[in-house]
């Protein structure tokens, strides 16, 4: 499933107005998401450049649709629950042609929802699993978690003990995927306190 190339940037300002609030907030999360993403993925040699060139676009598109979610502290005026912005996103992205990117802004949400979670939580979503399933979804996944969208913590990483408390409400589970990434992903770090 290719994408055709794209401006990952350009793509974003057709959503999001010049020096909005949601577009501010979004380029700033985005970018932080991606700059970890790749620096990932640049000790991961099984990824090639153009897989590299995928993960950098899909992280800074990967929260494309929180423009159609109600959350008027990220100046966001939608109507849709903000746990849809996945779906959104991936709607938008199909529309323009990327369903891969669309992809990894449905299966970013967390470490991923499953069908099972959804039914338990009671979520607006569709009753499916919605789980990153690739290398690129959940080094996107993974990265997205140490960083809010959150005015006052932009630009702050989380740490990881920080993520685990976050998903420690929705599972066990959660928390060790997470840990199961972090060993994968950052080694260097998964000594550290949980």
């Amino acid at each position: 499933m290719a994408d055709h190339p794209i401006d990952p940037l350009a793509l974003l300002q057709k959503y999001y107005p010049p020096h909005s609030r949601a577009g501010t907030i979004l380029l700033s999360h985005s970018r932080c998401v991606a700059r970890r993403a790749l620096a990932i993925a640049a000790t991961l040699p099984q990824l090639d450049a153009s897989e590299r060139a995928f993960i950098e676009q899909a992280a800074l598109l990967h929260d494309i649709g929180i423009f159609c979610c109600h959350a008027p502290g990220l100046g966001c005026y939608g109507s849709e629950p903000y746990i849809r912005h996945g779906l959104c996103g991936a709607a938008i992205l199909r529309d323009e042609g990327l369903p891969r990117h669309a992809l990894v802004c449905e299966n970013h949400i967390g470490v991923g929802l499953t069908a099972a979670d959804i039914v338990r939580q009671k979520l607006p979503l569709p009753v499916r699993d919605m789980v990153p399933t690739d290398l690129a979804q959940q080094l996107v996944a993974y990265a997205d978690l140490f960083y809010s969208k959150n005015p006052q913590q932009l630009q702050h990483s989380r740490t990881a003990a920080q993520v685990c408390a976050s998903l420690a409400s929705f599972g066990n589970d959660k928390v060790a995927l997470f840990h199961t990434w972090q060993h994968r992903f950052e080694p260097q770090t998964a000594g550290e306190p949980a």
